[in-house]
């Protein structure tokens, strides 16, 4: 059985706790172990970091110690899967710019707020992350990120002209790094395809099971 560690906080605005329920619910469906803890010292829990397969960071905005964020980025890098959604992830640690480089953007702007209707656009029909999932609209904060231009894109909404990620993919080391813009609150997370898109996330990050 895989073992995913599930590590909630930071602003209550995005609902951490609520969020956290829905992705171990997902997880435990998929036949993972899921260790979920409200601290950030579990990533200085070097035990329990060498028994992962995958990293769902649920923790925006906040402060991480040294001691904390080498363990994750050693982690990752040695081939633990990490994915992750909205500030949860890309807003995180804000003055730590080597997590930034391992997630492959960081929210800059929502503009409009809450309440913007925009659609995401699927960006390859043989794609296995999206396929069948098809272009849908949502109803919600619309992230402006700013993105490193070697991720893998897998979805998109415009901003006028110019069309930013929704969905992207990355490596960093031997880790894969899976990222969904989408999930303001736990209702969104709950949408249907927001819910598959991480399901399908989590499955491709996560190291291969053994055996």
């Amino acid at each position: 059985m895989r073992k995913a560690l599930i590590v909630w906080g930071g602003w209550d605005g995005h609902q951490p706790k609520e969020v956290a329920e829905i992705f171990a619910d997902v997880l435990r469906k998929e036949d993972f172990e899921v260790v979920v803890s409200d601290t950030l010292e579990s990533y200085a829990d070097e035990e329990l970091m060498n028994s992962l397969d995958l990293i769902v960071p649920v923790w925006t905005m906040g402060t991480i110690e040294k001691h904390q964020l080498e363990p994750l980025l050693r982690a990752v890098e040695r081939g633990v899967g990490i994915a992750g959604c909205h500030g949860g992830m890309a807003d995180s640690f804000r003055n730590e710019v080597e997590y930034q480089y391992m997630v492959g953007g960081q929210w800059v702007a929502h503009p409009g707020n809450d309440g913007v209707t925009y659609t995401v656009r699927m960006t390859g029909s043989n794609d296995p992350l999206t396929e069948g999932i098809g272009d849908f609209e949502v109803c919600s904060e619309k992230y402006y990120m700013h993105v490193d231009p070697a991720v893998k894109v897998h979805a998109t909404t415009d901003f006028g002209d110019v069309l930013m990620p929704v969905v992207w993919t990355k490596k960093w080391g031997e880790g894969n790094v899976y990222y969904c813009t989408l999930g303001h609150q736990a209702n969104i997370v709950a949408m249907p395809e927001t819910t598959e898109l991480m399901r399908r996330g989590f499955l491709w990050a996560a190291r291969p099971a053994q055996g």
